[in-house]
Parts: structure tokens; sequence; C-alpha cells
């Protein structure tokens, strides 16, 4: 993919005979050159910018379409987003150099974190873990024992935390200079937790690539993107948060005790700390993903609360498909 600022950049000669390069800015990611008809026809006037669209289907719903074909944009708007692509042209360029030191940092740290889980981690009660995870999994019937309330609200939230990392990195934390795609370790997320998610940090390369509006009305991104799943999460979150809370005191004493011979649970717990401690970063990177960082900067300190923040972020964050579109060709006469 040929990256740009505006359309003077983009090479015809990369495109098909009858085909015109246009600079397109998605509402996500950098902005890239397409090809398209060379009856897509650039005008300038003093308060808009027109394209218009002989053929409804060149436009490919990157706007407002109306009814006689016209593609309409504030020049404002187009000054603004040549000026967000140049930032983040030179942002990118400033921290090239510390890339290298960071994925390897997370490396380590993660190299580490699988250490400590397999070699140092208590493990005095091996089969009393292989019974509670049978428990939890329903493998085992009714037995009469009662399990611990404050382990069972732990092992719920864990199952949720992948959904809301999924719906925080999908798609805003998708790599456009890496091969590595996010989903196979969000995927893996959901049985091995932060030890499965946090090698991803490792390979991830922003800015996130260019979504279209018909990869969002797609599965996963419909699902991810709707209000009804971050609304379903909240709820969820605040009901098991709740049943952990009133827990009693014994349950309490019981799973600090579980924690310093358990090497299920002290695992457990550790997932459950690195994911809330990740939680903030990924907020902060979906919120400026998406231009809301001015009106949604106080929800960061929020999403310090380990699963009810991000899953209230979730809910009131702006969906991409109702951003303003940010799409459209420029042409040299708007330099």
């Amino acid at each position: 993919m040929e990256y740009c600022q505006t359309t003077a950049q983009c090479k015809d000669s990369r495109c098909s005979p009858g085909m015109k390069a246009y600079c397109f800015h998605p509402k996500i990611g950098r902005s890239y050159c397409e090809c398209h008809r060379k009856q897509m026809e650039t005008k300038a006037t003093s308060s808009t910018n027109i394209v218009n669209c002989q053929i409804n289907s060149d436009c490919r719903g990157k706007g407002p379409l109306k009814s006689n074909g016209d593609f309409k944009q504030d020049p404002k708007v187009l000054e603004t987003e040549v000026k967000e692509d140049v930032d983040n042209e030179q942002g990118q360029g400033k921290g090239q150099g510390g890339d290298w030191t960071s994925s390897i940092f997370l490396f380590l740290l993660w190299g580490a974190l699988i250490y400590y889980v397999f070699n140092l981690s208590p493990n005095q009660t091996p089969s009393r873990d292989m019974y509670f995870l049978e428990k939890l999994l329903n493998l085992k019937g009714d037995d009469g024992f009662r399990m611990n309330q404050v382990l069972v609200s732990l092992w719920y939230i864990m199952g949720l935390w992948p959904l809301v990392y999924s719906m925080m990195m999908l798609p805003t934390a998708r790599s456009s200079k890496s091969n590595v795609p996010v989903w196979p370790f969000l995927v893996s997320s959901f049985f091995g937790g932060a030890y499965a998610l946090l090698p991803y940090f490792v390979f991830w390369t922003p800015p996130p690539p260019p979504v279209d509006e018909t990869e969002l009305n797609k599965w996963p991104l419909n699902f991810l993107e709707s209000k009804l799943t971050a609304g379903v999460s909240l709820f969820a979150a605040v009901g098991l948060i709740v049943y952990a809370a009133l827990a009693s005191g014994a349950d309490w004493k019981e799973f600090f005790q579980y924690f310093r011979e358990s090497k299920f649970i002290h695992a457990t717990c550790l997932d459950f700390t690195l994911l809330s401690a990740f939680a903030p970063f990924c907020v902060y990177n979906d919120m400026t993903a998406r231009k809301w960082y001015d009106k949604g900067s106080w929800l960061l300190p929020v999403s310090l609360v380990p699963v009810l923040g991000p899953a209230l972020y979730l809910v009131l964050r702006p969906s991409l498909s109702d951003l303003p579109a940010s799409q459209g060709p420029r042409s040299s006469e708007q330099e």
C-alpha cells in the first residue's frame, strides 16, 4: 500500500488505463493512494470542496452522497487532516529508534513472567488445583463442595477480559507495518490471558491500517463495535465485581490462602493484574485512533479501575461508523 498526504503524491502510473490515483483518508489509519475512474474530477470552491461522482459507485460510500451524486467536504476539515497526517509521520519518524527497545523490554517481561509462573510460583496443591479447574469448567457434578465466591468471580472476570480487549484492539490496534495479525493473539487470550496476548505487543507497529465502511458492517467488527455488546460487557463486569465484593470475610481470607499455595490461582491473579495494568494503554490507543481524546480523556484515569473502567469506556466511546466522514480524494488544486 502506498501512503500519502495529498493526491499529488499518488502516482497514476500504478493504476490501470483509464484510472487515476487519489489520496483517501479513512476514519482511522494512515492516508493511502487508491485508483478510481477518471470520471471522479475534483473542483475547488471558496467554501466547499466538491467531488463530482459521475457514477455513484465511484464514491463507494466514502461520504454523504447527495441526490445529484456530489460528495462535499469542508476545506477546514481537509486542512486539519493534512496537519494530522504530517504530525503522524513526524511522530513515527521520531519513534522508530525506540521501537526495538520497547519490543525487547516487552519480550523480556513476557519471558520473565512465563519463567516465574512455571518455575517460581507456589505449587503446593496441584491435585486441588485440578479439582478447582474441573469444578469451574462444570466438568464435575454437585458433590456438596462450595466453591469460594471470590474465586468464582475472578474466574468469570478472566473470561470477560478477552472480550473487552478484543473490543479495544480491533481494529485500532492492528499493525500497518507488520504482517503479524492481532486476531490469533486475541483468540488465544481466551485461554491464556495476558500470557498469550503480551507477545503481540512485541510485534505491534502502529498506526492501524485503514478501515472502510464495508469492513465495519462485517463480522467481527459489527459485533465488537456494537453498543449492545459493550452494554452487556459493562453489566456483566458490574455484576461480577459486586458478587466478589459481597463475599464474606472468611471467603476473602480463604482466597488469600489459596493465592499463597496454588499455582493455578496465583497465576490467574497475576494474569488479572497484567490485564488491568495494560488496559489504560489500550484505552488511550483506541481513543486517539478515534480522535476522541479531547472529549474522552477523563476516562483514562477511570480505566485504571479493573474491568469496570475499560467496559465503561466501551459504552461511551463513539462508534467508528458514527464518526464524521474523513475520506475523500485530495487533488493538486487543494494544495
